[in-house]
């Protein structure tokens, strides 16, 4: 039997409650289950919340640390053009791959891996409702994903859910295939890149050491806006330089490592 999500204590404790509490007043004992159904209906959306499995949701390392994190691609349009800007300012950064986008773009992935950066799991369609969807579509989401980036030459250890959605059986998949969950502490809220105008700002405001900075290398909607992303985020870049912030892989902050590499694999 695995290990009960704090979800399933907080149901034990607040039936246990009731059923008290019915004794007295039946009143009364309707508080703590409507308390309990009202966390059960808002955690999902609370990127950070463990009420039904454990998240890392920001680095434990105690230095000056900050990692970088880029979501929905990879984009043929948009990262290698990233890749170049992260090897120009030396920063690492991990790259949560949808399974779609990877198999449409393979070449994107080896040049991800080559430039040294890490890769997570972000499930194959990006699909936020999956959770409505069942068990089995949970698990063949998060599977295909996984298989896929694994042929490719790298096996993650981590998984992002889409939007940062969580949901009661995503703990079981993730422990069936030995991934853990991993979010963010610092974002932009830019719609995957649909909302770019300050984007560094946003971030730069936010940014405190340890944090997990989620990003995207999604392609922003019009072709137009595509250098001010860029330069947005090459601001990012020298604007945590500039507050004595150190950009450090993922797995330097949460001290495990985000995937692992096949002996052929760069």
């Amino acid at each position: 039997m695995g290990v009960r999500s704090k979800g399933q204590i907080i149901g034990t404790i607040a039936l246990g409650v009731t059923a008290l509490l019915a004794l007295v007043d039946l009143r009364l004992a309707l508080v703590p289950l409507a308390v309990f159904i009202l966390l059960y209906l808002t955690a999902p959306f609370l990127y950070r919340s463990i009420f039904f499995l454990p998240i890392i949701s920001r680095g434990h390392s105690g230095q000056q640390f900050v990692a970088l994190t880029f979501d929905d691609g990879p984009d043929p349009t948009t990262t290698p053009i990233l890749l170049d800007l992260l090897s120009a300012h030396d920063a690492p950064a991990t790259f949560f791959i949808t399974g779609r986008r990877a198999a449409a773009h393979p070449q994107l992935i080896q040049a991800i891996l080559e430039k040294g950066h890490t890769i997570g799991n972000h499930s194959y369609s990006h699909d936020p409702l999956v959770a409505f969807k069942g068990a089995k579509r949970i698990f063949q989401e998060i599977d295909r994903t996984q298989r896929l980036l694994m042929e490719m030459g790298a096996r993650p250890l981590l998984f992002r859910p889409p939007v940062g959605i969580t949901y009661p059986r995503l703990g079981q998949v993730l422990d069936q295939l030995g991934l853990t969950a991993v979010t963010f502490s610092c974002r932009a809220r830019d719609g995957g890149n649909r909302s770019i105008h300050h984007l560094s700002e946003r971030i730069l405001k936010r940014v405190r050491p340890d944090d997990i900075i989620m990003l995207h290398d999604s392609r922003p909607l019009r072709p137009e806006h595509l250098s001010r992303w860029l330069a947005e985020v090459a601001k990012i870049l020298t604007g945590i330089s500039q507050k004595r912030l150190r950009i450090r892989p993922l797995s330097d902050l949460i001290g495990r490592p985000v995937d692992q590499r096949d002996a052929s694999a760069p």
